[in-house]
């Protein structure tokens, strides 16, 4: 898994701007899972979703539904 993470291509959000503020990169992974990190801090722990995690993730932020 780290190496996958290492080799991933990382994308940050383009809500992010330009400022250097506090910013998410995201990577496509093998099997449809998805990898988030702090793009402040490319070699710290990323999280990894399985692509039924990721739907549920990003529907509830687009929803901003409660847990």
């Amino acid at each position: 898994m780290d190496r996958e993470l290492n080799e991933a291509v990382w994308v940050k959000s383009s809500f992010s701007g330009g400022n250097g503020g506090n910013c998410v990169e995201v990577a496509r992974l093998s099997g449809g899972r998805v990898g988030v990190r702090d793009s402040k801090d490319q070699a710290g722990p990323a999280l990894v979703f399985t692509p039924g995690e990721w739907e549920a993730f990003t529907r509830w932020i687009r929803t901003d539904e409660t847990i």
